[in-house]
């Protein structure tokens, strides 16, 4: 008799999310065997959980680290005033790729946030839609999406005039840092191109709090979208 597969429902996740909450099982003789998550592991913490088959749907085991999300916050020296705001400043300012869990989760990206912040980058996840930096009150910024009604009048949600730096979205990120220490880092002028901005800001320490890893963050919602929150606290 053949293995034949199939998925099931995810009906006790434990905290875990899953891309389409589903699971694989093996059906051979009459009996059920847990497959794997066909999508990859656990949206926010990268792991792989066990799970038991309970009338027609999968009950996950272990409980995941992190079930509410991460809101990762970090802070960012700017004594220059002057804050360089790209999608891409890689390879002046990398991370090692040994130090992190899978990318592709909540956890990764956290732990990629802060390594980041380490040398002097602030750096965060996007998605591929229209992003920015944008002065809410003095010393105050968003980093995010504006939602644009294309039924009606097309006003963006954020005045465009309040748009300090248009970020490009090609490879779904953001990341800003102190010019003069992105020099000092051996960061090149004519390397930047046309999407990089240098934008004058009070000179001082700023605080980042990321919002993309908290748990039910849409990037496709309706309204403005907040990646990040950038204050001056210092």
């Amino acid at each position: 008799m053949a293995i034949r597969s199939k998925r099931l429902p995810v009906s006790e996740a434990n905290g875990h999310q899953f891309v389409n909450n589903e699971a694989e099982v093996n059906v051979f003789n009459g009996e059920t065997f847990p497959a794997g998550f066909p999508f990859g592991g656990c949206r926010i913490c990268g792991q792989h959980p066990t799970y038991e088959v309970v009338e027609e749907a999968a009950h996950v085991q272990e409980p995941c680290s992190h079930p509410d999300g991460i809101t990762t916050t970090i802070t960012l020296s700017v004594p220059s005033g002057k804050l360089l705001v790209s999608d891409n400043l890689r390879p002046v300012y990398n991370w090692g790729d040994d130090a992190l869990v899978d990318y592709n989760c909540v956890l990764g990206r956290d732990r990629a946030i802060k390594a980041m912040a380490a040398i002097g980058c602030a750096f965060g996840h996007a998605s591929d839609r229209s992003l920015g930096l944008y002065r809410t009150e003095q010393d105050r910024y968003i980093i995010a999406t504006p939602w644009i009604d294309f039924d009606n009048d097309e006003t963006p949600s954020i005045p465009d005039e309040t748009c300090l730096a248009q970020i490009c979205t090609d490879i779904w990120s953001y990341s800003l840092a102190d010019y003069e220490h992105w020099l000092s880092m051996g960061g090149d002028p004519e390397t930047l191109d046309s999407g990089d901005t240098v934008v004058n800001v009070t000179p001082g320490t700023y605080q980042f709090v990321h919002h993309s890893g908290e748990r039910g963050f849409d990037v496709d919602s309706e309204g403005t979208v907040i990646f990040a929150h950038v204050d001056r606290i210092a």
